[in-house]
């Protein structure tokens, strides 16, 4: 699946089951769920550090066409996911969340 690319959304569509969205977390080593969101929460040593990793963030965002809402301060960053327009929880979330960790990895 780390090959896929995000595909645009809309309302209502391709809005995961709960059932889904539990194998996709189960997935994704230190990955949660926040209400209709995914969400990792990455620690690090200062602040340099932390704010490279909202840029790689950014820049694989932009590259995958579907953008994360990040949230970095010393010593922390935090990337969260969610299909705003289809009104929940889609592949693209879990395709992009997997693909940073390889990126990461």
């Amino acid at each position: 699946m780390t090959e896929a690319v995000c595909v645009p959304c809309s309302e209502g569509t391709g809005v995961l089951t709960e059932e889904m969205i539990a194998e996709g977390l189960a997935g994704l080593d230190g990955w949660a769920r926040r209400g209709e969101t995914i969400y990792k929460r990455y620690e690090f040593k200062g602040f340099a550090k932390a704010t490279q990793m909202a840029n790689l963030v950014a820049w694989h965002s932009d590259k995958m066409g579907h953008h994360a809402d990040i949230s970095f301060g010393w010593g922390y960053c935090e990337v969260v996911y969610t299909s705003h327009e289809a009104g929940g929880l889609t592949e693209n979330d879990f395709l992009c969340a997997m693909r940073l960790e390889a990126l990461l990895a």
